[in-house]
This record gives structure tokens, sequence and C-alpha cells, in this order.
């Protein structure tokens, strides 16, 4: 994609935290807004450096990780494609706290702390909708801490899995592909689980006849089977 051919008010508009905007107000919003293409690897900000912006992934993989003091990373959120993070830092006025790394060739939008502001000022509604959005990202991580402490390993691995698809017992029973969209040894650390853990219950719900293996495509072959082994463990 071509950024400069990239139409960022249309782009924001169909964003949650945006749509509601008129015509004018995203065309305004679109001034304080850039546009960066970053290839697998580059650094879009690490701990310490000043957060006068958010951002949001338009295409590819953003890792959120901190490092602890021996030197191990832990993978504290996987962003795609129309996820948008550091919009609640960004209004504290502190640094960024954890790192974030782009795991495929990424391009970012990057919204400025001082556009936000200006439309807040102009509509103070859109104030309850960015609020909103800020809520729904913590009950997200709220719900992930819940499931490290009270799910087993195989329970956060299929919840993973499933983590797109509702249960629906009247619908038909067909297969399903997810495809992972990093490594397994990132989505393990997300997880809060080690790499040879993560393939481990994979081999083990390939090998009950649950989930066929394929590299990074992994088929789930009953999605209410794989819902009730869940809940068995």
């Amino acid at each position: 994609m071509d950024p400069r051919a990239f139409d960022l008010p249309r782009y924001l508009s169909v964003l949650p935290l945006f749509n509601e905007l008129s015509p004018t107000e995203l065309e305004r919003l679109a001034l304080g807004c850039q546009l960066r293409r970053l290839a697998r690897g580059d650094m879009v900000f690490h701990v310490g450096q000043p957060c006068e912006e958010f951002h949001v992934t338009v295409i590819g993989q953003v890792k959120l990780f901190a490092i602890s003091p021996a030197g191990q990373e832990k993978v504290i959120e996987l962003v795609g494609p129309g996820h948008s993070f550091a919009e609640a830092l960004m209004f504290t006025g502190k640094p960024y706290i954890v790192n974030a790394q782009a795991l495929t060739d990424t391009l970012l939008l990057t919204v400025s702390k001082q556009a936000v502001v200006g439309e807040i000022e102009r509509e103070p509604k859109f104030a309850l909708r960015m609020l909103a959005g800020i809520s729904r990202r913590l009950h997200g991580l709220v719900h992930d801490v819940e499931a490290y402490a009270l799910h087993s390993g195989m329970q956060r691995v299929i919840g993973y899995l499933l983590r797109e698809h509702v249960m629906d017992e009247d619908a038909p029973q067909e297969a399903i592909t997810v495809s992972l969209p990093v490594s397994k040894a990132t989505i393990a650390s997300r997880l809060s689980l080690t790499p040879e853990y993560f393939s481990r219950v994979l081999h083990e719900l390939e090998g009950a006849g649950l989930i066929e293996i394929d590299r990074r495509e992994i088929r789930i072959l009953d999605v209410q089977r794989l819902s009730k082994y869940q809940m068995q463990q």
C-alpha cells in the first residue's frame, strides 16, 4: 500500500473511536496523523520515551513487551490490524512503560495527542468515546490476568484458538482454520507459557483428533469438541 494514496479520513471513520465524527472533524483530525512504514524488527517506541501520541496498526502486527531485570522478554499484547494502543498512557503525561516492535512489515498510523485533545475541547462527547475504548482494553487486560491466574496452560491455548469463534450449539459443525499471525514462541510468551509447553499442548490436541497442524495453520476439526475439551481440563 502506498501511504501517499492512503485516504486517512476514510480510514479514521471506520475506527470505533472515530466513527461518529463528521467529515469535517475527520479531515481536521487527519492533519494530526502520520503514517509510518516499519520493517520487521523495527521499534515503534522504547520504555522511557515520551508518549505524545497513540497508534493504530493498519497492516501487520505489533508486539508490546517488557524486559525483566534478568533480560527475559514478556509479551504483553499482540496488536493486529484495526487495533490501537497507548491511548490511555498518552493522557497521563508519562513516558512509555513498555516497548513496542513490529513483528512483520507494518503500516502504522500515529495520532497526535494535540489533535485528540483539540477534538475533545470542541466536542466533549468525543472524550466519552475515548473512555469507552480505553475501558474495553482494560477489560481485556483484566480478563487476561484472570485467565493466567485461574486457567491451566491447556485452557489458555484452547482459549486463544477459539478467541474469535462464537459458540452456537445449533450451528453446523464445520472445520475452521486459525492462522497464527506470529511465531509460536511469541504467542507462547503472550499466554505466559514456554515455547516448548505451547508446542506440546498443540501436539496433544492433534493427537486427540481435535486439530491438525500445518506450520502456522491450525485446523480445528470440531469447534464444540475442542470447547468441551477445554472445560474438562
